[in-house]
């Protein structure tokens, strides 16, 4: 769950990553509480006391650690590990705002990913995405996958505490973001965001000899009109290695889970569909090597997955799939 958090006294804690500082409980139950004002105050009341027990049930040193990542994580171009009381934290506010009929679709897609070098695609509607990736996997039974999931995150990710705190959930390598998507990255010249760049794809290739599971957002910016955006055919680099295997993945709902520009989140029923696992290696030679064609392939097998409404750029492309 992400999104700038709405104080209602004095700002606490830091917006953008620096030297750790202590973190006490109360202050991040007071700053999590803050960001969800807008619901029922017994549902507060009963959020703050879960935040309470998993916070004192995890101890002082997990604290101490939570406190440390996020002072530092999104600092530079690098990977950022999970950390457990974020998670633990993200698992207490799904179970009290998520929509009961939130599911993930597919599971039998995810099971024959196993034991292999795999990259999930999926549409991006919102800052929630990856948090409703990790917290429904991991409620389906697919947990494997969930623990190990490492996601390709612009800097946007780590520009407010609140959105650090929830990269926290997973890991993450931070990369710059399209100069076609975004200015963000202005300030920086295209020599320096090729090398950032570069960065990103040998920390992904070295995650995934690990045995992690690499998460893109391959239209490089969420749908402001939950229609897919054209992929970016740069991403194609991550799937250069050898016997490198795709799993789509089709995401609605989180558009209205956490709209953009909002700053609360609204329990609404969000789904991610799983498809068939692709290789990429197939995906290569189909496209003939060309890496625009390549990632189309994949935009429109994630927007089979989806309702029509959703499909944008690839409605074509899912018609033809579906036939």
């Amino acid at each position: 769950m992400t999104g700038k958090i709405r104080y209602t006294a004095r700002r606490v804690l830091p917006d953008t990553p620096q030297t750790p500082i202590p973190l006490a409980r109360e202050t991040l139950v007071g700053a999590i509480t803050a960001f969800l004002h807008s619901q029922p105050r017994r549902s507060l009341v009963l959020i703050r006391r879960a935040l309470h027990r998993a916070i004192d049930d995890a101890g002082t040193d997990a604290m101490a650690q939570l406190s440390a990542q996020l002072g530092t994580t999104g600092a530079d171009w690098d990977y950022y590990p999970s950390n457990a009381l974020a998670r633990r934290i993200h698992r207490v506010l799904a179970d009290q705002l998520l929509d009961g009929r939130s599911n993930v679709v597919g599971l039998e897609n995810v099971a024959r990913a196993a034991g292999k070098r795999v990259v999930v695609f999926a549409n991006h509607l919102s800052y929630s995405d990856a948090n409703l990736i990790e917290v429904l996997l991991s409620r389906g039974g697919a947990a494997a996958l969930a623990d190990r999931l490492t996601v390709v995150a612009g800097p946007k990710v780590y520009s407010s505490l609140q959105r650090r705190f929830s990269s926290l959930c997973f890991g993450t390598i931070k990369t710059p973001q399209s100069s076609a998507r975004s200015s963000e990255d202005a300030v920086m010249n295209p020599r320096e965001v090729a090398r950032a760049a570069r960065r990103s794809i040998e920390i992904a290739n070295d995650r995934l000899r690990r045995g992690e599971t690499l998460l893109v957002f391959a239209e490089g910016a969420r749908s402001r009109t939950r229609g897919m955006q054209q992929m970016l055919a740069a991403v194609s680099r991550y799937l250069d290695e050898p016997d490198t295997w795709v799993l789509p993945m089709g995401i609605t709902g989180t558009e209205e889970l956490f709209p953009i520009g909002e700053d609360t989140i609204h329990p609404v029923p969000s789904v991610v569909r799983v498809g068939p696992l692709l290789s990429a290696d197939e995906l290569r030679e189909t496209a003939g090597g060309n890496r625009q064609v390549m990632v189309d392939l994949i935009g429109g097998a994630i927007a089979s997955l989806l309702p029509p409404e959703y499909r944008g750029t690839y409605a074509d492309a899912a018609d033809s799939r579906n036939l």
